[in-house]
């Protein structure tokens, strides 16, 4: 069994009357999880029902509120209990169903899930605003990864490993980077069985939230722009180029780079300026939610660090670590581009100052920093920065700034001391 790091926030929110409400991308474990937690109570002998609306005799229920009332009462009578209601995207007016419950004020607590549909993430989160608290899970972290492959042997003490066991970290950091997160591809034991998970996973995902969502007849531009976006991670979007090579309007570009984002396939990154005339302000950057995917779209998985240039892969991997570690604060990451080609990969926008954050898929044995990393730093004046690479920790001062160089294990130092 994977343990996941949201299991434990999950079931102290049990106690509490709000829905618990869990969404992220099909398969990234969220049934798998509500089942852990019906498994925990019902050792405490607490009353549970669990109904998924993937299972057409359980769909019956949700025909009317009544109805659904009408089942927990028989299987539970009128005592407290919980209520496990799995896939609620695939309810109608979902949003508007289970606010009606909730407003009931019945001795149920109510744990609902769904993928990551528009309707679930909009109209759903909508309809239950101040009823609910959002829990969302994606594939998983390299710390669920390595603590897993590890036998959980390390969990309390995972960087002291990972730094003196150079080449398992390597093996496991090469592993993550290829395959990606998704549970069901971590489990796989053979490369065959991975690809054939990771293609069924993709599949899914394009017939069930895409093509049906969007009434797509024929998803060959889609899938394009997906590879396209893929091979491009880290780099500027340039949507009148992508419309250009598609073949499609500007506005349908901009259409599915939205729905990508809602169902949890690309995450997009805007640029950190304060002078708008000599920085990139309108472009903006996209990163995959999971590497697996990514490389399963450009024909990689598996052969990703192989005999090509890895960066903006490991880029990708250090900016999802990041968004993981300032989850519940209100920093923001960002990137910095300026009309003269200085770029810094990822500033951290915190609410005192801009951190600079650079990326380098090479193990450094002393401090070496870009020149337009150096251009960041003379202009914002930050009191710290990081240089996230494959080697040691140490550290330096630039022009007044304390510059600290981490290894990729230990990314969760950068964003400590943030609001």
């Amino acid at each position: 069994m994977i343990k996941r790091d949201i299991y434990e926030p999950l079931k102290s929110h049990l106690e509490q009357k709000e829905i618990s409400l869990i969404v992220g991308p099909r398969q990234a474990g969220k049934t798998t999880l509500m089942r852990l937690l019906k498994e925990n109570l019902d050792k405490k002998n607490k009353k549970t029902l669990f109904l998924s609306l993937d299972m057409e005799a359980d769909q019956f229920f949700f025909r009317s509120q009544g109805l659904l009332l009408q089942k927990i009462e028989l299987e539970m009578g009128k005592e407290k209990g919980f209520v496990f209601i799995d896939e609620i995207q695939r309810k109608e007016d979902a949003g508007v169903f289970l606010k009606g419950i909730y407003d009931m004020d019945l001795p149920y607590k109510f744990v609902v899930s769904g993928s990551g549909s528009v309707e679930l993430k909009e109209k759903v989160h909508e309809s239950l605003v101040g009823r609910k608290r959002l829990f969302e899970i994606y594939p998983l972290s390299f710390e669920e990864f390595a603590n897993y492959r590890l036998n959980y042997s390390y969990q309390d003490k995972l960087n002291d490993f990972l730094n003196l066991h150079k080449a398992d970290a390597s093996k496991l950091l090469d592993e993550y980077l290829n395959f990606g997160g998704y549970p069901r591809v971590v489990l796989a034991q053979t490369i065959d069985e991975k690809r054939q998970i990771i293609a069924d996973i993709y599949q899914s995902y394009l017939e069930k939230d895409i093509i049906l969502l969007l009434n797509i007849v024929k998803a060959e531009r889609f899938t394009h722009l997906v590879r396209i976006l893929a091979s491009q991670t880290g780099k500027l979007v340039n949507i009148s180029e992508l419309s250009n090579t598609l073949g499609i309007a500007a506005q349908t570009v901009k259409d599915y780079l939205w729905y990508l984002e809602k169902t949890f396939i690309i995450t997009k990154v805007t640029p950190y300026f304060k002078n708008i005339r000599k920085e990139i302000t309108k472009s903006n950057v996209i990163y995959f939610v999971d590497l697996g995917i990514k490389n399963f779209a450009t024909g990689q998985f598996g052969n990703a660090t192989h005999g090509q240039p890895q960066g903006f892969l490991f880029q990708n991997f250090v900016y999802n670590n990041l968004r993981k570690f300032l989850h519940n604060k209100i920093s923001s990451i960002h990137f910095w581009r300026t009309k003269d080609k200085a770029e810094v990969d990822i500033v951290m926008n915190t609410s005192k100052e801009a951190i600079p954050i650079e990326v380098k898929y090479q193990t450094l044995k002393k401090p070496i920093s870009s020149r337009s990393y150096k251009s960041f730093i003379s202009k914002y004046r930050p009191s710290k920065g990081y240089i996230i690479h494959l080697g040691n920790e140490f550290k330096e001062k630039l022009a007044g700034t304390k510059i600290f160089y981490l290894p990729y294990y230990k990314i969760g130092n950068v964003t400590k001391n943030f609001q």
